[in-house]
């Protein structure tokens, strides 16, 4: 089959991936809807697979060993028999520079993982319904010169003839050029389309000073949750409402376009003024945050916008698009619902993230984390009974780095995983150490759970064999995971932690009171401590006052058979309000703050 044949529904697929699930999950997916799947673990199976029988797309990886997806696809467009084909990446990268990347190197889409099949299928679709629609005009063209040339004897029945050749050629040319620069679905201008625009506002700026535009980067705020609850067709309904509520606020001049997904552009063209695009800005954000109407359905979606104004300084497109959607996530780390106008130190600050996301993905390869480890000590007693061991990043440029200023990137790209194992292999490791070394089995040792670990299926065996490989009985192990990651997935995670206990490791709930909780939920789950936050000890003064709240929580937990544990001590009169109202254990600066493995011993040998 030539491309000019080109069925895209029966089309040959090829996915590259060093991820067995994932070229699991895509090829089947893929062959059910009728599609030919070939499948590849690396970059060069795949350049020599695709120029030996050329697919007519790529699904490829960034991530892979020895030659990441970048190169792979630098390389495919360098050799002509390979050259046209698209290219669509899928990576868990979803920073705005790896995205330009993709789109520099020749990739024509760039999908975020993890992602949603219908949405791969819908990219899929549009990539070769393209690669089609150029092919059916190449083959009109050919077909229209032959005709011209064998007919030129008869010359007045081939003016005619021709005349009505080319009607229909211009007409048919006309609607498949429109279908490659719109929406299928809102039938706004696509980025390919809007890119053209925003080059030629660029353009402008150079002739003339005075000439003044803006880019508006909108992402929904609730778009998933809308689409997961109510379904696609009601998902699918409302970005065409939302399509029509962009043109409303926007001017004949501007140009609304559709990005991708739940992604829209605005190009604000010939303004007055910067405030004529806030206005907009706000025109947009009153509308979206009122319910849509959807037939049955009520919807309230609410959006985050990042502005940026065109300026000399942008020498491409993309660096323009690329601070607009800087802009936008600096709006939704402020809250969402809101706008952010672009300036230098986003861009700083997204550079700054963006490099220790980098060396993140190192540091653990070159033994840069640490351990500290703040003492836990008895209210009745005052004897030490265990530590919060907490990590820490020895960067070799930047010095000793806090969680509070990483952990949210591991978060986001599953880096957090490889960590939190190596947080309990270590702290597992020191705990039975300590044991030997002082001859005492009464210490535990506290670990924080991340969500993402809960989520992996072989958690349970992997804390089997760190408990085998330490030495350490379950016992003496504490994990601590927070009240909203309990209720997330319900009975899946009731059922986990009862695997998890079978292994006698002892389970308590950190942060409680601040998060979702559940009091109907709360006696199923097997725990074994309840952790007051600082946010509730902090209030409590010299009388004693302010209290309620622990005293409710040390109630709770006592009336469930359960410890009550305070965090945030730091003065003596809130521990002795603690001492009066039963708290079991307590932590804070008041009896010491995180050290490291040395401290930490000395505070054992006046403890043991």
């Amino acid at each position: 089959m030539n491309n000019a044949q080109l069925n895209y529904h029966y089309a040959d697929i090829l996915v590259v991936d060093d991820t067995p699930d994932n070229l699991r999950v895509l090829s089947t997916a893929l062959i059910e809807r009728g599609y030919k799947v070939r499948c590849t673990k690396n970059g060069a199976m795949a350049l020599l697979t695709a120029k030996k029988d050329p697919p007519h797309l790529i699904l490829l990886d960034i991530k892979m060993p020895e030659m990441d997806g970048y190169e792979v696809c630098e390389q495919l467009k360098l050799d002509s028999s390979t050259s046209h084909i698209p290219v669509i990446f899928l990576s868990a990268l979803d920073d705005v520079f790896d995205k330009v990347k993709g789109f520099a190197v020749g990739g024509v889409d760039y999908i975020t993982k993890p992602f949603q099949i219908e949405e791969v299928v819908v990219r899929i679709q549009h990539q070769l319904a393209l690669q089609a629609a150029k092919a059916e005009i190449y083959q009109l063209n050919n077909a229209l010169e032959q005709k011209v040339r064998q007919r030129t004897l008869q010359l007045e029945e081939v003016i005619q003839q021709r005349d009505r050749e080319i009607v229909k050629h211009k007409q048919t040319q006309k609607k498949l050029f429109y279908q490659a620069l719109h929406d299928a679905l809102t039938g706004l201008p696509n980025r390919t389309l809007f890119m053209e625009h925003l080059q030629k506002a660029l353009h402008r700026i150079i002739r003339n000073k005075d000439y003044l535009c803006a880019v508006l980067f909108i992402d929904l705020d609730r778009f998933k949750i809308i689409n997961d609850s109510w379904g696609h067709a009601v998902g699918d309904r409302l970005l065409i409402a939302i399509s029509h509520i962009l043109k409303e606020c926007s001017r004949e001049v501007d140009t609304v376009a559709r990005l991708s997904g739940d992604e829209f552009t605005i190009l604000l063209e010939d303004l007055q003024d910067t405030q004529d695009a806030i206005a907009i800005a706000e025109r947009l954000l009153e509308k979206l945050t009122a319910p849509i109407h959807l037939g049955e359905c009520k919807v309230y979606i609410g959006a985050s916008i990042g502005i940026v104004f065109g300026s000399v300084v942008y020498q491409t497109v993309n660096e323009l698009l690329r601070d607009a959607d800087i802009a936008m996530y600096r709006a939704k780390a402020l809250g969402k619902g809101r706008y952010a106008i672009f300036d230098r130190e986003m861009y700083d600050r997204t550079l700054h993230l963006s490099q220790l996301e980098i060396d993140l993905r190192y540091a653990l390869e070159r033994q840069e984390f640490l351990l500290h480890y703040q003492p836990i000590i008895s209210v009745a007693t005052g004897r030490l009974t265990g530590f919060e061991a907490l990590l820490r990043w020895q960067h070799p440029k930047m010095g000793l780095i806090d969680p509070g200023d990483f952990i949210e990137i591991a978060e986001e790209t599953g880096l957090i995983v490889p960590i939190g194992e190596w947080i309990l292999q270590e702290a597992c490791q020191q705990l039975y150490i300590w044991q030997q070394k002082f001859a005492t089995t009464s210490l535990y040792i506290s670990v924080n759970l991340s969500s993402k670990q809960i989520q992996q299926f072989d958690l349970v065996d992997k804390l089997a064999k760190i408990l085998d490989r330490t030495g350490l009985n379950g016992k003496n192990l504490k994990l601590e995971l927070t009240e909203t990651m309990l209720m997330d997935r319900g009975e899946k995670t009731i059922e986990l932690l009862f695997q998890i206990k079978e292994q006698n490791i002892q389970l308590s709930i950190d942060d409680f009171g601040t998060g979702y909780s559940s009091l109907s939920y709360l006696h199923r789950f097997p725990i074994d401590a309840l952790k007051i936050d600082r946010s509730f000890v902090s209030p409590i003064d010299a009388e004693g006052k302010n209290c309620e709240i622990v005293r409710t929580i040390i109630t709770l937990a006592h009336t469930l058979g359960i410890k009550a544990i305070a965090e945030g001590v730091e003065t003596s009169h809130q521990l002795a309000v603690l001492k009066k109202l039963g708290c079991d254990e307590a932590q804070g600066y008041f009896f010491g703050t995180p050290v490291n493995f040395q401290l930490a011993e000395e505070i054992l040998v006046k403890n043991v």
